[in-house]
């Protein structure tokens, strides 16, 4: 999957900021540019992660519905 980022360099913040637009602008940041872009790549992962099971137990006035979108 390949995904675009914006990647931004901070004087205040003295560090880069990584932006992807096209996932609800899911960001992070680094000292570097490649700090910035894992650091992106591993938000993306957590925010991609299927919620556990576990947590999705339901109990009786609970619903849960899958959506097509």
């Amino acid at each position: 999957m390949l995904i675009r980022a914006i990647l931004e360099w901070d004087n205040e913040a003295q560090a880069y900021s990584a932006t992807c637009p096209e996932l609800n602008f899911v960001s992070s940041f680094g000292e570097s540019r490649e700090e910035a872009i894992a650091n992106l790549k591993d938000a993306i992962y957590l925010m991609l992660e299927p919620i556990p099971d576990e947590l999705l137990e339901t109990s009786g006035s609970k619903e849960i519905v899958e959506l097509a979108l």
